[in-house]
């Protein structure tokens, strides 16, 4: 199986475009993470790769084969495109045994020879479930019936195998012990993926690609490593986990915050007449709590508020600050600040410093600046290519 490649997909709903021109190419065993908030257009995304809905515009490929052309009006249906679909509610059979659900793709496809052959006991051997094979649904815990769906979307050796928020219904725990079972068994089958979630520990996990989608187009589309260190927009540095947020304006004595604190940017600073006001971000473990005559390393910026409130949180205490009305979050270690933070009240004055070098800035459009240079977006081009 060679690529597969989405060209000016369109997706409407009655007057509302959710997919918007959208373009990606998923390399032959890449895994790639569809990542948005609640109504990016995810979802219907992988349901028209899926065959479950029909885009108005765009083309869908799976490797010489095209799938869908709105144009030419070509469309395969679901069961012909030899896609492994796994949801986010199990959507098992309930009057199935594991054995009869696990194999249902086989006979729909009429593969015989794959079920005389034990492709189903294999199947079931990938993710731990042998020993299941005999029982319902109704006898099987949330994660077992989830790993019997995996088994079930694999079963067949798709093309591409499709992921709809398969962990959501888990607890934490099953949650992390089925992600990792699927990054095993993409690691030890090399199969195509499309995996969507809203959860971006979930995509930096799995993705060998990450694609963040915004009001139905790709926003920036990278190694989860790239997206991590640098997210292209405001956006997407909002929503992997760059919660804190500081309003910054250019002074003849640098950038400063609302409250008059010098903000160093180093290497982002922007050049001199580009633009006078800026977004900084910073995830909560890049700023570390102080009290006011505490010693600060040097180089850091120091910015002076006061104390909202703290949880506590085992080894960390969870801590809020408001900056002259700008709140930032963080984590104190319990072992250095357990001593007073528990007795603090709001409004205690504290010291919050942090390196430049943690520091992601961006410009009034949301792009981020980078020193001298500004990258566009993706959006702004409306569409995405590898």
């Amino acid at each position: 199986m060679s690529r597969i490649r989405v060209t000016n997909l369109t997706k409407r709903f009655g007057s509302s475009t959710i997919v918007d021109d959208l373009e990606l190419t998923i390399e032959e065993g890449e895994f790639v993470v569809l990542l948005g908030p609640s109504g990016c257009g995810k979802t219907t995304t992988l349901r028209c790769l899926a065959g479950l809905e029909t885009p108005e515009g765009g083309t869908i490929s799976f490797a010489d084969k095209v799938v869908h052309d709105a144009e030419r009006r070509v469309s395969v249906p679901t069961h012909k495109r030899n896609i492994g679909m796994i949801f986010q509610s199990y959507a098992l059979w309930p009057h199935m045994t594991v054995r009869d659900n696990i194999a249902y793709p086989l006979k729909v496809r009429r593969q015989k020879d794959a079920l005389r052959t034990g492709a189903v006991e294999k199947a079931a051997g990938m993710v731990d479930c042998e020993q299941l094979l005999d029982r319902y649904p109704s006898q099987l815990s949330g994660g077992q019936q989830q790993r019997v769906a995996v088994a079930r979307g694999l079963v067949s050796e798709p093309d591409l195998v499709l992921f709809d928020e398969p962990l959501s219904n888990l607890d934490a725990r099953l949650r992390d012990q089925v992600r990792t079972q699927i990054h095993q068994l993409h690691q030890r089958l090399g199969f195509s993926a499309v995996f969507v979630t809203h959860d971006q520990s979930e995509a930096f996990a799995l993705g060998d690609r990450l694609a963040i989608m915004k009001s139905g187009r790709l926003e920036q589309v990278d190694t989860p490593q790239q997206v991590f260190d640098e997210p292209s927009s405001d956006y997407v540095a909002q929503f992997i986990g760059m919660a804190n947020r500081l309003d910054l304006t250019r002074h003849q004595d640098g950038w400063k915050a609302s409250n008059g604190d010098v903000v160093h940017l180093g290497d982002r600073t922007p050049e001199r007449g580009s633009t006078d006001t800026v977004v900084a971000r910073l995830r909560r473990d890049d700023l570390r709590l102080h009290r006011p005559d505490d010693r600060v390393a040097p180089g850091t910026t120091v910015l002076h508020g006061t104390l909202v409130t703290t949880e506590f949180g085992g080894r960390h205490h969870d801590v809020l600050v408001d900056v002259d009305g700008q709140k930032l979050t963080l984590q104190a270690d319990t072992r250095e600040h357990g001593g007073w933070l528990p007795k603090a009240e709001g409004g205690h004055p504290v010291v919050v410093s942090f390196r430049s070098s943690d520091v992601r800035v961006f410009d009034a459009e949301g792009r981020a600046v980078r020193g001298a240079s500004v990258v566009t977006p993706i959006r702004a081009t409306g569409s995405a290519t590898s």
